[in-house]
């Protein structure tokens, strides 16, 4: 692996932060952990397996791309597959936080993006994670100001947010500038297009505030821009082969996945079925996370938020492994990740058990599983 750049830029060094002590993230504000009502249960799986641990941490965020967590969660799904084994919910916002929370052992599974899944992983030297699963594809928007922008060409100019520096929009956003032909410098953001590393709560009230001209931004972002009059420019999924790429996976600690495989697999069980929950009842579903994002938050989304965004998010138990290694080129390209060997980020063989189990198609790990 060449030494010669440092290997994360320094917004990104944030993600492989050494582990930090659980009682530290929780007074840092790093997730908000739900209280363990039912501690008392005997760990036994809906199979009437005794499981080998009485409690899973699992982490997500309270946004619509990670409804798999939401929903399964909301609705017992996943705790259905645990029997006597609790979950333990928490929530971040950002993250490198969440593999913070994963390294210091204050969650043992996570649901992200595939940009920290991919600093985390490269920073540990493939020691932290793995990527076990799938959970969906797609929901991510240029939405831009009419006014101002009517084609693609007319980005040049302008000032477009991000999320973040190095996170998985900007590094896709930076991608296209680049196949545009144009020059723009990753870090400062400055160039043939102004990239504007915003927060996603704030995005909204600088686009208001014509402190910019749109967004390559994450649902439900993009929506919430487009109920203030902003339009949808391009949908990032029709870059990618049939239409879809990774937006959220499932990771977990490696030494939580060696030392309770059983209960990794329960977890993963529980993800299946409801990402075919989701399917199959796509209105009870939206509700389902929109009622989730409610509790988690104190605000439901308003349905000319709620309805563009949940139509342009596919859930699905495929990690599309082969989007996530083109992820990490274009990073690579950006130069905001030095070359990394990313054999090994991948574990499917449990996904897989229980794909085969249910009679379903296996999927790929793109040649990036553990050997």
């Amino acid at each position: 692996m060449p030494a010669t750049r440092t290997t994360l830029r320094r917004s990104l060094a944030a993600a492989a932060a050494l582990p930090l002590l659980a009682v530290a993230l929780t007074a840092c504000g790093y997730g908000s952990a739900a209280k363990d009502d039912d501690a008392a249960k005997t760990n036994v799986a809906a199979d009437g397996k005794k499981l080998s641990a009485d409690t899973v941490k699992i982490g997500y965020f309270p946004n619509l791309t990670h409804a798999t967590a939401l929903v399964g969660i909301q609705e017992g799904l996943i705790a259905k597959e645990l029997g006597g084994t609790t979950v333990q919910p928490s929530t971040f916002n950002a993250g490198p936080s969440e593999i913070e929370a994963l390294n210091a052992g204050s969650i043992d599974i996570g649901f992200i993006g595939p940009s920290p899944a991919i600093n985390g992983f490269s920073k540990s030297k493939g020691k932290s994670l793995r990527i076990i699963g799938g959970s969906a594809s797609g929901g991510v928007k240029l939405v831009v100001n009419p006014k101002k922008i009517k084609t693609l060409d007319d980005l040049k100019g302008k000032k477009i947010a991000t999320p973040q520096l190095g996170n998985t929009q900007d590094v896709a956003f930076l991608n296209w500038i680049s196949e545009k032909g144009w020059k723009v410098d990753a870090q400062s953001g400055k160039g043939d297009v102004s990239v504007v590393r915003t927060d996603n709560k704030v995005t909204p009230d600088a686009y208001k505030s014509g402190s910019i001209d749109g967004a390559w931004a994450p649902e439900p972002t993009a929506s919430k821009l487009v109920a203030q009059g902003a339009e949808v420019l391009l949908d990032e999924s029709t870059l990618w082969p049939d239409n879809k790429f990774v937006i959220t996976n499932i990771i977990v600690s490696q030494k939580f996945l060696s030392e309770h495989p059983d209960v990794v697999e329960a977890v993963l069980r529980g993800s299946v079925a409801t990402n075919a929950w989701i399917n199959a009842n796509p209105d009870k579903a939206k509700a389902s996370a929109n009622a989730a994002l409610k509790k988690l938050s104190g605000k439901a989304l308003p349905a000319e938020v709620l309805d563009p965004a949940w139509k342009s998010i596919q859930f699905i138990d495929d990690p599309l492994a082969a989007t996530l290694d083109t992820e990490a080129k274009h990073a690579v390209k950006a130069g905001l990740l030095d070359e990394t060997d990313l054999t090994g980020i991948y574990d499917l063989k449990p996904l897989n058990k229980i794909l085969q189990a249910a009679g379903k198609p296996e999927v790929d790990d793109a040649g990036l599983g553990v050997k």
